[in-house]
């Protein structure tokens, strides 16, 4: 249930957190010693005006097989605080960014601790006090540095360093017994079969098949009056392989299912056929041909499009990097512009938990710094239309829409969530082909490049690297003019700069996929989806993968291959 706080005590600046109705001794605790702190910082000078814990409570279990044997089996529980103090006021904090700082100012001023998993209160509160106490000082020595530095009159420097919002109580139960449970001895079978596919090939350098489950429990009570708790969960069965081609480089594939639920997960009899399946693979890889730096057409598969516009879009629409000055700010003066073709729409949407039946583990119910989550249009009819923000105030958007995210022990900036792809005008798979091989001949190229899948990607967006983007496929083809059958090439990455590529999309396919993934950034890794069609581009450019050579064995394998059909 979401209401506001019926009422709140001022003192000093302060929002005083009174009793919240939920029987959580752990919420108890945080409470009551914020209102302590909030109390005894009172009459220190600068006076804070937020302080914020956050507490994450994860229960993970993790099983690892590799060639049809057991290799890992890990079961934890922890709890990581994380505890934020600012000083000064809204409008200039000591968060205040300087040039030279990037965007990693805010995570410079967060402090965290492991706390205890059971609520014993002398303990939880003698930590939160000395966390809260390292933080303060970090916090008004900052703060005084910085107001002694000579500021420059310039509208970037007269920003808002944290937007007002207005509090929340939110509260869900904890985990129950049949959330908690699954079937380890039955699941530590299924990985063994999974793995032993691949267990008799001296060609299969790596393999191995991991289950990891995630329940967190995330806290969140602010100064301001916000107390949130909620939980999310999720599961990943993922396959790592790699093979060693025939010129002795090795190259990896992966594969991976994500589900909220164990249950939620394909059916056995599915995934062992989705492991021969990725065995062939393999075998396939080590047979084909090395590919040779590429400029054309392609076609990129849905996932690929996903993790395309992951890379060379989302990361650039996060608000917070718009106000920094050594951020590229590729899309900055951009709001109001055409930047793709008018038949596509681009969003992001943490409140969609589902997508024709599969989950999506980019949502959630409130970001990390307590706002609600919401739907946000980012390019409507091929035009720039909003940017992904946190509390971090920008020129053009002065509040959060709820897109403040981080990993346990960071503080939260603008990230992406669940990043919706749509075209108006979608084409059949065999039409998109056509359209390739017409613009390969256009362009008088013997063929062009069709990207089945990627494990990934990175980008830089900051003035000091190349703007780049770079893909990691692994299923790579060539689709010839004259008609030859598609050839799988090895080797692959696909490289390139955002405003290029995206004045390059010509077309996108009728048929949208899921791909999930972890992102890295400045607050961490956080879970991501995207919904995406295939789409095809003018021109694309590839280079050369790093090659990882390793001699061929000069011993035979211990056992006699076992041919899979």
């Amino acid at each position: 249930m979401i209401k506001r706080f019926p009422n709140i005590l001022l003192l000093t600046g302060f929002a005083i957190i009174l009793p919240l109705q939920a029987n959580d001794k752990l919420v108890d605790i945080l409470k009551e010693e914020l209102d302590r702190e909030v109390r005894e910082l009172s009459s220190q000078n600068p006076i804070p005006y937020y302080i914020e814990y956050r507490v994450d409570e994860i229960i993970s279990h993790n099983l690892r097989s590799s060639f049809g044997s057991l290799v890992g089996r890990n079961n934890s529980q922890n709890r990581t605080l994380t505890t934020m103090v600012r000083v000064g006021d809204y409008s200039f904090d000591n968060t205040h960014n300087l040039q030279g700082t990037f965007s990693m100012s805010e995570q410079m001023e967060v402090f965290g601790s492991n706390l205890p998993l059971e609520n014993e209160p002398d303990a939880i509160k003698q930590i939160l006090w000395r966390i809260t106490d390292q933080a303060y000082k970090n916090a008004a020595s900052k703060y005084t540095s910085l107001r002694n530095m000579p500021m420059p009159v310039d509208s970037d420097y007269l920003l808002s360093d944290f937007s007002k919002e207005d509090p929340t109580i939110y509260y869900e139960p904890p985990f129950n017994e049949n959330e908690l449970r699954f079937d380890e001895k039955e699941w530590i079978e299924r990985l063994k079969a999974y793995t032993s596919i691949f267990r008799n090939d001296p060609l299969i350098f790596h393999s191995e098949a991991s289950l990891n489950i995630i329940l967190q429990t995330k806290y969140l009570l602010t100064s301001e009056g916000t107390c949130i708790v909620q939980k999310t969960k999720y599961c990943q069965l993922q396959f790592i392989g790699s093979v060693q081609h025939k010129s002795g480089v090795i190259l990896p594939l992966q594969k991976s299912y994500t589900a909220f639920q164990v249950i939620d997960l394909p059916l056995h009899e599915k995934l062992m056929y989705d492991f021969n399946e990725l065995y062939r693979n393999l075998l396939e890889m080590s047979q084909a041909s090395l590919a040779e730096p590429y400029a054309g057409p392609a076609i990129l598969s849905p996932s690929a499009t996903g993790v395309f516009f992951h890379e060379i879009f989302g990361h650039r629409i996060e608000g917070h990097r718009l106000e920094s000055l050594d951020d590229g700010q590729t899309f900055k003066d951009k709001l109001g512009l055409e930047l793709l073709p008018e038949e596509f729409t681009v969003y992001s949407d943490p409140t969609q938990l589902k997508w024709q039946g599969q989950d999506l583990i980019g949502a959630y119910k409130y970001d990390d710094q307590g706002i609600k989550s919401q739907k946000v249009i980012l390019v409507e009819n091929g035009v720039l239309r909003n940017f992904l923000m946190s509390r971090r105030p920008t020129q053009e958007f002065h509040r959060s829409n709820g897109h403040g995210r981080a990993q346990p022990g960071f503080s939260p900036v603008s990230r992406q969530s669940n990043l919706f792809i749509e075209s108006s005008v979608a084409n059949e798979e065999e039409e998109l082909r056509k359209m390739l091989i017409r613009e390969c001949k256009k362009q008088k190229k013997d063929y062009g490049y069709f990207f089945k899948e990627v494990i990934g990607g990175f980008t830089f967006t900051d003035r000091y690297n190349a703007n780049v983007f770079n893909i990691n496929p692994t299923k790579v083809y060539r689709i010839y003019v004259d008609g030859r059958p598609d050839e799988l090439v090895s080797g692959v990455e696909l490289i390139g700069t955002p405003l290029t590529m995206f004045s390059n999309i010509i077309a996108a396919g009728n048929n949208r996929e899921v791909f999930t993934g972890f992102c890295g950034a400045e607050s961490g890794h956080i879970p991501v989806t995207t919904v995406a069609p295939a789409i095809l581009v003018r021109k694309i450019e590839t280079q050369k993968s790093p090659e990882y050579d390793s001699q061929f064995p000069l011993l035979p394998s211990p056992e006699k291959f076992i041919d899979l059909k």
